[in-house]
């Protein structure tokens, strides 16, 4: 616990940086990077690292998702390049003799398209307001559920929430996170209300913990039980004390896209 603090308090101060004060631009590319990353990890996991080639065309197509999102780029393009990377993919069934099997591709797919797009969220909502307030609340919903359904947990859970998938998880750890990410919620309400003047909705800022936290706990069993079929442990050791990418911001995966559309539908901040 002592080093998941610690990595913890020290990454911090960067993200603040990186999501609040260095060019959106810088943002994508960093979001693009750690996607890379994520893609390595879960082809690492499911064995297909293997496969020099697939690793680098997922690698490369989940780098220029966040990018995309940044710039914008015109459907034509952003279709022609989706295409060349399952033409790539499918070449490679072809070259093995079909012993490349679909759901081996599927993993490829996930990683190099499904995993970036719905992290890319981050970049979208960067770009929703010029003040970048609205960029902190699916950091606030995800780490903040995440630190009281761990916390609790340990000191008061009792009763498992998915004993097979995540023996460490508990109901009353997910109830912990509920209430940590609707606190996290009023209190940034709060000080966009009181410092900045903003007209916020405090219902919404409840809405938006209850949702998030509930979204992050699933992103998280989601991965946990990808982990369980693969027979590992962490994705990888990228972070000390919590592991790699994926282990990392595997709620978050969730969370932004959520975030996302809350902001469009229910605008907690005006």
């Amino acid at each position: 616990m002592k080093l998941r603090v610690i990595a913890a308090a020290a990454l911090l101060p960067v993200l603040l940086v990186i999501i609040l004060v260095a060019p959106t631009v810088l943002t994508a590319i960093v979001v693009g990077v750690l996607c890379a990353i994520a893609a390595y990890e879960l082809l690492n996991g499911t064995g297909l690292i293997k496969n020099i080639r697939l690793f680098a065309y997922t690698a490369v197509i989940a780098f220029l998702v966040p990018v995309w999102c940044y710039k914008g780029m015109e459907h034509l393009w952003a279709l022609l390049t989706v295409i060349i990377y399952f033409v790539l993919l499918f070449a490679e069934m072809l070259i093995s003799h079909a012993k490349l099997r679909l759901e081996r591709l599927s993993v490829c797919i996930v990683g190099g398209i499904l995993i970036p797009y719905l992290l890319s969220a981050l970049v979208r909502i960067m770009l929703m307001d010029s003040s970048r307030h609205l960029i902190l609340i699916p950091f606030i919903l995800a780490f903040l559920s995440d630190s009281g359904a761990y916390f609790i947990g340990i000191a008061w859970g009792k009763h498992k929430l998915a004993p097979v998938i995540s023996p460490n998880k508990s109901v009353e750890g997910l109830v912990g996170g509920v209430l940590a990410a609707v606190a996290g919620m009023l209190i940034y309400c709060l000080v966009m209300d009181l410092a900045f003047h903003m007209q916020v909705s405090y219902p919404f800022a409840i809405t938006y913990g209850i949702m998030g936290a509930l979204a992050g706990a699933f992103g998280d069993l989601c991965f946990s039980a990808i982990k369980r079929q693969c027979g590992i442990k962490d994705y990888g050791n990228l972070i000390p004390g919590h592991g790699g990418v994926l282990d990392r911001f595997d709620s978050l995966i969730v969370v932004a896209p959520l975030v996302e559309i809350l902001c469009a539908l229910l605008p907690v901040v005006g």
